[in-house]
């Protein structure tokens, strides 16, 4: 039997025989891609090998002895997690704890003040604004002419102080019935002296019966009839404008007045005698024909004004619970650069009864006393006065809506807010100690600090200043400081 040349092959499996029947090309690019899974593997296990030698610090090892059971490093220890753990609680006192020195130069270059700590009353406001104003009726005077003349003089400059009863202006009286009235009163005085003068020389003809008692009498009540008339002239003369004085200086110099004097009438309220007007507007000039009742300057009595608050609807009741209350509030006005000056306490006058419609506000009105702070006099002896509270200007109006007691109470400028946490500087010898704060309120004014025993009375916290300080210390604990302990 004879044995075929196909049937003396070794047997192949069937990937064998069909890796055999590719082509040679097929072959040659089969092989570069077995080299390249070669090397894969190989890199991938020198790869764990290395992070298997050097990976102690992240491929950890877990260990049932600790009592969390946790994956640790391979080189731990128990002493390293005590001192890891120690020196975290260091680190967080430090940071509470922080503190940090100012030179003498420093403190004076950040403005720094300081003040006390000393628990206190604080009364818990609302702000609304406010504006100063003239009372209505009272600070603004006009003075008109009492009756028809021409105007020669006007004594005072506009801004000129003006004391009751100085000079104003002048008028040369063109008024017929003024005229009239007072040649009357002349004629008048005349026929008395007249009467009188005929009433002597029948008192002693009467005493011989040359002459009847009938004639004395008849005289007797012409001479009241007379000095009826030189009363009621008198007091026409009054009532046209006419002051007491200048009639009495009529009759002393028996001539009609040519000119009338106009001065400063008395203040309106009795406190403020002493006190002078100042004179607000011109309103004629020299030369100007003026008819009765035509305006002639306006004065002003600054001596005490009004500040006009104006609350919103939903604080009316807070309002309404001051003023029955009779509760101080506070006004705060800004003078000038300075910081803003506080006036208390003003009692709350009255509240009206209607609200703008336009704003929406509720408007109510404090009594704000006011004095002169500059008095300058010329050569010529004209004042000037500068009051320390204008109409027009702003202010701020802190209504009180809540009393608490035995708080600590800082200027809002002491506490530093950073995230969530708020902190002052407490000076501590030649250094300042921070420390972490809870604020139970602050407004643009105060910081109420609660008395949780991180503040003690008798501390000494930094106020301007203070933002300054957290700054540098934040520096220096970025590392831009000195080396120095407790930097400078």
């Amino acid at each position: 039997m004879q044995v075929t040349k196909s049937a003396q092959r070794p047997f192949r499996s069937t990937a064998a025989s069909e890796s055999s029947a590719v082509a040679p090309s097929e072959r040659g690019s089969e092989i570069p891609r077995r080299r390249s899974v070669r090397r894969r593997i190989t890199a991938a296990t020198i790869g764990v090998v290395l992070l298997l030698a050097v990976g102690g610090s992240v491929v950890g090892r877990y260990d049932a002895a600790r009592p969390d059971a946790s994956w640790l490093p391979w080189n731990w220890n128990s002493s390293d997690v005590a001192s890891s753990g120690s020196t975290t609680d260091d680190d967080h006192d430090h940071h509470d704890e922080a503190m940090i020195e100012l030179s003498e130069p420093a403190r004076r270059s950040i403005g720094l003040t300081l003040v006390t700590v000393a628990p206190q009353d604080f009364d818990r406001t609302i702000s609304v604004p406010g504006v100063i104003a003239e009372r209505p009726g009272q600070t603004l005077i006009t003075v008109s002419a009492p009756l028809s003349g021409i105007v020669t003089q006007i004594a005072p400059l506009a801004g000129e102080a003006v004391s009751p009863g100085g000079p104003l202006a002048q008028l040369r009286i063109t008024h017929d019935e003024l005229a009239e009235r007072q040649r009357n009163l002349l004629l008048a005085i005349e026929r008395r002296e007249v009467v009188q003068s005929e009433l002597s020389r029948l008192e002693g003809v009467v005493a011989s019966g040359a002459v009847a008692g009938k004639t004395v009498l008849e005289r007797q009540y012409e001479l009241q009839t007379i000095e009826a008339t030189i009363r009621a002239e008198r007091q026409s003369l009054v009532l046209h404008g006419l002051s007491p004085e200048q009639v009495d200086r009529i009759v002393a110099d028996r001539q009609l007045l040519s000119t009338i004097d106009i001065v400063a009438p008395p203040m309106a309220s009795g406190e403020h005698k002493a006190a002078d007007y100042h004179v607000v507007e011109l309103s004629v000039q020299p030369g100007q024909h003026v008819e009765a009742g035509t305006p002639l300057l306006v004065l002003a009595d600054h001596c005490e004004l009004y500040v006009q608050g104006k609350a919103f609807e939903q604080d009316a009741s807070a309002l309404h619970r001051a003023a029955e209350a009779g509760l101080g509030v506070r006004v705060l006005v800004q003078e000038g650069n300075r910081e803003r000056a506080e006036i208390s306490p003003l009692a709350i006058l009255y509240v009206e009864n209607q609200i703008d419609r336009e704003s929406r506000a509720l408007p109510f009105y404090l009594t704000l006393p006011n004095h002169v702070v500059r008095e300058h006099q010329t050569p010529q002896g004209r004042r000037f006065h500068a009051w320390r509270f204008k109409p027009g200007q702003r202010v701020e109006i802190e209504i009180p809506v809540e009393r608490w007691e035995n708080r600590i109470v800082l200027p809002v400028q002491a506490v530093v807010q950073e995230g969530a946490h708020w902190f002052v500087y407490q000076e501590s010898e030649d250094h300042f100690v921070r420390k972490e704060i809870h604020v139970e309120h602050r407004d643009h004014r105060w910081a109420v600090v609660a008395a949780d025993g991180t503040l003690a009375e008798g501390d000494r916290i930094a106020v301007h200043g203070a933002y300054q300080i957290h700054l540098a210390l934040k520096q220096q604990s970025s590392g831009g400081g000195d080396d120095h302990a407790h930097h400078h």
